[in-house]
């Protein structure tokens, strides 16, 4: 792209935040509302206390106070949520009072909740209403009713819509060709300086917007899983067929859906589930912990998670069962090895396009980097990594696997550890697991046997 269309693109832009003082004068409407509300609290007790409030008066006046207080949210959500969507991130990061909703909001997500909160608020009008029927006219009465029906169909349609758009989106991110992983073969990751083909990206699939869909509640993860699932950890060997062909053809295609395309998206090596994992493995592992991160209140939180152990401990499987998991609640994902990210950023920086990688990346809520120690890294990669992590700081999460403790990742990255490490555990949850290799006990009982 030339020099004077990225300047004309910044500056078109920057021009979001004209809507800035929008968003300031909607406060101030929030403030009349304020006033409104005592007010007509103030009328009511009055009316109480001395004794002219009767039972449908004090009615009315409740619903008049409820209906302000509901177009009050309403304000907070069109104030904070298109804030954020439209003109610029607000750092609720780890606020122990960020809203939930905030942590997925945009601009679909925003038309959906304003919907039903007017659909809420016609309801308090119609109710209104039919509480003084008497003295509400026969017409009043019939256009209110139509009216509201309107609101409820709108909504309707509205959320209805709002699923087939996401997946359409799920579909376009998918079409750009992106396959599963692959990785070398052997007892360590090989640190190689080319970019597998699967994990190759365009720079326009790279630069293509991704449409995040509502994340939905997670469902309970099927028992059966696509690939080997018998092995845990630190997958030293990847599978060369996609780890997400299907044994049953027919079953896959009826279980295609936008979570599924998340999921082949992600490029996990296999398939694994949080529920299959073995804790009793481990000779020292936090199991609240696992079913904590299972919320992937990390990922609304944009905070990291660090694996850390000896080979075959389980890092590699719980990083994917989380990626999974983080799939099906409607996050993208993107998973690889760190020498295979270290390929990749090394091209971007070679075609010059290394800021344009780290921005595309945002659109992925949660990146998964495994492997991180078997292979140290030069001078120029350990910045690479550095850069990685410094962009992601307090903006998105990541999930990091390694078979050795945050305090010797000098032995890594050289003189960039520190201050990769200050930011990098900051806000994560650091889980250490201390055990013998799953994949060589197994290997050992087979020899027995």
């Amino acid at each position: 792209m030339s020099q004077p269309s990225t300047t004309l693109g910044y500056a078109l832009f920057a021009t979001r935040w004209l809507q800035a003082p929008l968003y300031f004068g909607l406060v101030a409407a929030q403030g009349v509302y304020v006033y409104k509300f005592f007010n007509e609290l103030w009328n009511l007790i009055l009316r109480c206390v001395t004794g002219q409030a009767n039972e449908t008066y004090v009615m009315l006046a409740v619903l008049k106070l409820v209906d302000v207080v509901m177009i009050a949210n309403l304000l907070i959500m069109v104030i904070v949520g298109g804030y954020e969507t439209f003109v610029s991130r607000i750092g609720l990061q780890g606020h122990r009072d960020q809203p939930e909703w905030l942590s997925h909001v945009n601009s679909n997500v925003l038309k959906v909740k304003l919907a039903t909160a007017i659909v809420g608020i016609s309801s308090v009008h119609l109710l209104q209403m039919f509480v003084d029927v008497h003295h509400t006219s026969h017409h009043s009465l019939l256009w209110g009713t139509v009216i509201h029906m309107a609101f409820i169909a709108s909504a309707a349609i509205l959320a209805y819509m709002s699923g087939p758009m996401a997946d359409h989106g799920d579909r376009s991110h998918k079409g750009h060709g992106h396959g599963p992983a692959q990785g070398g073969a052997g007892g360590g990751h090989s640190g190689s300086t080319t970019v597998p083909a699967e994990f190759s990206t365009s720079v326009a699939a790279t630069r293509a917007p991704v449409s995040v869909p509502v994340p939905v509640p997670i469902p309970a993860q099927a028992t059966g899983s696509y690939g080997d699932t018998s092995s845990y950890g630190d997958t030293s060997s990847y599978e060369n067929s996609s780890p997400y062909e299907s044994r049953n053809p027919a079953a896959y295609d009826s279980y295609e859906t936008g979570a599924e395309t998340r999921i082949r998206a992600a490029r996990f090596p296999s398939r694994k589930q949080l529920e299959e994992f073995d804790e009793d493995h481990p000779r020292d592992f936090d199991r609240e912990v696992l079913a904590r991160l299972g919320k992937l209140d990390f990922v609304a939180a944009r905070r990291n998670v660090v694996f850390v152990g000896p080979p075959g401990t389980g890092k590699t499987h719980l990083a994917v069962g989380l990626g999974v998991r983080a799939c099906q609640a409607g996050h993208q994902v993107l998973f690889a090895t760190a020498a295979q990210w270290a390929a990749r950023l090394r091209e971007a920086r070679a075609a010059g396009r290394l800021a344009e990688e780290l921005a595309a990346l945002d659109s992925h809520p949660l990146l998964i980097v495994d492997e991180v120690g078997y292979t140290p890294f030069d001078a120029d990669t350990a910045h690479l990594f550095f850069q990685l992590v410094a962009h992601r700081y307090e903006r998105s999460s990541l999930i990091v696997t390694g078979d050795r403790p945050l305090g010797r990742w000098d032995e890594i990255f050289g003189g960039a550890a520190p201050a990769m490490v200050d930011r990098l555990a900051h806000h994560a949850e650091i889980v250490r697991l201390e055990g013998d290799s799953y994949r060589m006990r197994r290997a050992t009982s087979a020899w027995a046997e």
